[in-house]
Order: C-alpha cells, then sequence, then structure tokens
C-alpha cells in the first residue's frame, strides 16, 4: 500500500448532529461527530463549524505562441489586512452553480471576467481550500487563449464586480511569484504548475491555435 493511501475513510467517521447556525450568501453549520484515531480507539464527540460554500473554478488563461498569460486584479475583502494592498492579481475564478459542469464555468467566467474565449482547457489539480474548517474545493485549470485584444476593465455590474485583466509574459508573472507579489494560493499553485510545464504545454497548444487563427482569417475573408 502506498503511504499516500489514506489510513481510514468515511465509514471511520460517526456525524451525530448537524445544525445550519447562518443561512446567508455563504453558509456555516455546527457539527457533532467523533471519529477514529490512529491507535483504533474512537475519539470523544467533537464540535467543529464548516463553512459550507460550493467548489470553485479556477482559469489560467495562456497564449503558446507569445508564451504571455491573462490574471485579473480586483478587491478582496479577506485581503483587508494585507500590508501590500487589498487588490490582489488572481484567476479567472467562479463558483460551479447547479447543472452546471467545470467546463461551463471556465467558459463563462473567462468571457465575463477578462472577456477572453478559451480555446482548449488542461486540468491541473483539485484541491482542498482550507478542509481544516471549510468543505470548498478548487478545481484548477489553464486554458488556451489568444491574448491579442485582450485587457481592459470587465466584470458583472449587478455583482458588484470591477475587474481588470492584464495580458503580461509568463516570465514576469512568475517572478511576482517569486518576489511574493502575487500572493494567493490558486494562482501561486496554477504559475508554478506552468512553469514546470510551458514547454510542453506549447507544442500541445500551438497546432490548436494556429488552426484557430486560419479558420477566424478564413472567416474574415468570406
Amino acid at each position: 500500500m502506498s503511504v499516500f493511501t489514506p489510513t481510514y475513510s468515511l465509514s471511520d467517521v460517526e456525524l451525530l448532529q448537524r445544525e445550519r447556525v447562518f443561512d446567508g450568501f455563504f453558509k456555516l453549520d455546527r457539527l457533532q461527530l467523533r471519529h477514529r484515531c490512529f491507535d483504533g480507539s474512537w475519539t470523544e464527540t467533537l464540535q467543529r463549524e464548516l463553512f459550507i460554500r460550493d467548489d470553485a473554478v479556477c482559469v489560467l488563461p495562456y497564449d503558446p505562441l507569445t508564451d504571455s498569460l491573462l490574471l485579473i486584479e480586483q478587491f478582496r475583502v479577506g485581503a483587508l489586512l494585507d500590508e501590500r494592498s487589498p487588490w490582489l492579481f488572481e484567476l479567472v475564478a467562479g463558483i460551479v452553480e447547479p447543472g452546471e459542469s467545470i467546463a461551463d464555468v471556465a467558459h463563462r467566467e473567462a468571457d465575463e471576467e477578462a472577456g477572453a474565449q478559451l480555446l482548449a482547457l488542461e486540468p491541473i489539480c483539485r484541491y482542498h481550500v482550507s478542509p481544516g474548517g471549510s468543505q470548498e474545493a478548487t478545481h484548477l485549470l489553464c486554458g488556451l487563449i489568444n491574448s491579442k485584444g485582450l485587457g481592459g476593465l470587465h466584470g458583472l455590474e449587478p455583482e458588484g464586480e470591477d475587474i481588470r485583466a492584464t495580458v503580461m509574459p509568463r516570465t514576469e508573472a512568475f517572478a511576482a511569484v517569486v518576489e511574493g507579489t502575487i500572493n494567493n494560493a490558486g494562482t501561486i499553485m496554477a504559475l508554478q504548475w506552468l512553469e514546470l510545464n510551458h514547454l510542453k504545454l506549447r507544442e500541445q497548444w500551438l497546432p490548436l491555435l494556429a488552426a484557430d487563427l486560419a479558420a477566424r482569417a478564413e472567416q474574415a475573408s468570406l
């Protein structure tokens, strides 16, 4: 058995009580539970608060022709105490709504937050955001774009979104990770992944981008 195979599973947790204690845009449940210990015994009854939020999708739009990518900048209330600024450079992102696929969310948010069309998607990983107290998981993807003409101000006004999209060289974005200027988890992870995989990704995606550019040129000539 691999060292990375969990010792126990959900069957080793006993949920005794679950109570909704806050029901707004976000939700909060209070749980009474116990679980098996590594020595085979069981814990006493534990009380835990669980932050309820649906899964999210985060996309790093990447142009292999220019070796550039697109990041968005927006105000984040959770970063109010950030010593640098509560305006963060981030990935395109959104919450998975009922009936939506991961790809649906990626395409929707790329359009709403950056005016970008995703030509292909490459999964990076799925990770738990803060499993000590939140059930939210994030699906991290890289998306193929033609970055020409992209950038500027975007977002849905009814949702209070005020978003600036910026196209920048891959090397410049990764330098911001190294320097600590980019300081949110999903963006750091995606840029580290791209740093490791950009050569393979360019080989894989350049033919797709060339085909799309050719189709656009043919359509324009009609």
